[in-house]
């Protein structure tokens, strides 16, 4: 039995180190990328497939599946589909943004989320996480964090991770993306070209009004989850 279990105690931790080596190894690419790769240069040098919708649309999608590993801001999918569709980018936007998220996410499913103490703050504020979870249901929950001002794949690897279903994840991202999506196309609508040193910054009223509706989405079961911590 003492051998058994120093052989399942073997197993284990040469999975963790596996694991770590394959997380160690994605960060390390994505922060090289971020590093050598200049998002705003790459979207300029887009433009002249804008003269051909049917390749620029198939230019978007593979912009939306190489970001996350560039670690370039979501925003700019729906800034380059406003930009080469205008308004109506919006809508392909919302889109993409979903195929974007998909790389992380299938990513942090696959590995795992990291080895937490039981006993440990971290441990205990993803306990309350998974209460307000299970409380608002993964779609609700996917929604109101997409909403809210955080990093978009931050969020994917932590709903890969966690083991939120695929589908309860793509419908949250959608609709909770949309707003930020469509403001991307309005404000690559609006560019008459992508030039170095433009920056896209999301209206501070929009980041109010997604904050607002993001909290009125979990009051209810965050607050259930205080008052069940506190007895």
């Amino acid at each position: 039995m003492i051998w058994e279990r120093k052989r399942f105690d073997g197993r284990l931790r040469s999975q963790t180190v596996r694991r770590s080596r394959i997380v160690g190894l994605a960060v390390a690419a994505v922060a090289a990328g971020a590093l050598l790769v200049d998002s705003i240069l790459v979207l300029r040098h887009l433009a002249w497939l804008a003269a051909d919708p049917l390749r620029f649309l198939i230019a978007l999608v593979a912009f939306a599946l190489l970001r996350p590993l560039l670690a370039w801001p979501a925003t700019l999918v729906g800034v380059a589909a406003g930009y080469g569709f205008g308004l109506a980018g919006g809508l392909i936007g919302v889109a993409l943004l979903g195929v974007t998220a998909l790389p992380p996410y299938l990513f942090a499913r696959r590995v795992g989320g990291p080895e937490v103490s039981t006993n440990s703050r971290v441990s205990r504020v993803l306990a309350a996480a998974d209460r307000v979870r299970d409380d608002a249901g993964d779609r609700r929950t996917v929604v109101a964090a997409r909403l809210l001002p955080a990093p978009s794949d931050a969020i994917s690897v932590a709903a890969g991770a966690g083991g939120v279903p695929l589908r309860p994840f793509l419908v949250g991202t959608v609709v909770g993306e949309g707003p930020w999506a469509l403001a991307g196309a309005l404000a690559g609508a609006e560019l008459g070209h992508l030039s170095a040193g433009t920056s896209v910054t999301a209206d501070a009223r929009l980041v109010a009004v997604a904050v607002v509706v993001a909290g009125l989405l979990l009051a209810g079961p965050v607050y259930r989850a205080y008052a069940e911590s506190r007895g």
